[in-house]
């Protein structure tokens, strides 16, 4: 392990379809899923479609947490609405859990909110992995405004997951979908709203996250647009799903990760990952941001958590 590899952090969000179970029951994609994760290596992971995975004693997350090495695993619940649980999973050996909270948003997927403590930090750092609804618009603003509870002054925070809309920043508006061009009607109801009597994008949920507001900081900052222009990482802003889907127009930005001001200046690094491995095992790509382990700790200083 290199120096620079004793001071990563690394946190991993990734929606695997059906959590790699085929309708026949087949876990072969689960199996390759597994295999990425472990390379992967994540200190933290931020799982979505974690599906049916509190079944049989939750055993499918017990065997997740064994695939990863051991770490610490977290589920929310499901619901009726949706079998697809988020979870999050932590490395024991530098994160110990503090708490625990399940943030429900009506009947689609609650919050995965776990709270620990970073070895070497003195504050506390909240983890949370969510789901957007992937049909109603509306539901999602909701669901983005319960998720700015977790970025109150003074809190610290990184959160990620399927945010089934995309990203508000002008620099990216040209690559959003020509609607004309896609082909499922249905998608375009559940990824549109009005606006000037016109159907667009539905880029609400990224707004209410990460934009600023009468001149004040955004609450979340996004951290592929952070790479992209703070770290000049292009690739950070790759798209993520679908890998499979071509009824619903070009691959887009919909996988997203994002932290409170004061940790996201230790990110280092923010990738889209994708190889074959991935396109077999999911629809989505997973996406990895890496941070300086030192640099997140000075930003849980009682400190720096105030400034911010």
């Amino acid at each position: 392990m290199s120096k620079s590899d004793d001071d990563a952090f690394r946190v991993v969000s990734w929606n695997v379809e059906h959590n790699g179970t085929g309708r026949d029951g087949s876990d072969e994609r689960w199996h390759l899923a597994m295999e990425v994760l472990a390379a992967l290596n994540p200190h933290v992971l931020l799982r979505q479609e974690l599906t049916r995975a509190d079944m049989y004693g939750r055993r499918a997350v017990w065997a997740e947490a064994a695939r990863l090495g051991g770490h610490a695993a977290f589920l929310a619940s499901a619901t009726p609405e949706s079998a697809n649980a988020t979870g999050v999973y932590t490395d024991p050996g530098l994160c110990e859990p503090t708490e625990f909270y399940e943030h429900a948003t009506g009947m689609w997927h609650p919050i995965c909110n776990p709270v620990v403590r970073l070895k070497g930090a003195q504050t506390k750092l909240s983890l949370a992995s969510f789901h957007l609804c992937s049909f109603d618009p509306d539901r999602r603003v909701n669901e983005a405004r319960r998720l700015t509870t977790l970025g109150k002054p003074g809190m610290a925070a990184i959160i990620g997951g399927d945010c089934n809309s995309y990203p508000h920043s002008e620099d990216e508006a040209a690559f959003l979908p020509d609607w004309d061009e896609v082909e499922d009607r249905s998608h375009f109801e559940h990824r549109t709203v009005d606006r000037d009597g016109q159907r667009v994008s539905d880029t609400r949920p990224d707004h209410i996250l990460a934009g600023t507001h009468h001149g004040r900081p955004p609450v979340f900052v996004e951290l592929g647009q952070y790479a992209a222009t703070r770290l000049r990482q292009p690739g950070a802003l790759s798209p993520t799903a679908s890998l499979w889907r071509r009824d619903q127009g070009e691959m887009q930005r919909i996988d997203r990760i994002y932290a409170t001001p004061q940790v996201a200046q230790a990110l280092t690094s923010l990738e889209v990952i994708v190889n074959d491995e991935i396109r077999e095992a999911s629809d989505h790509c997973p996406v990895v941001a890496t941070f300086s382990l030192s640099g997140v700790r000075r930003a849980l200083a009682p400190s720096a958590a105030t400034a911010a």
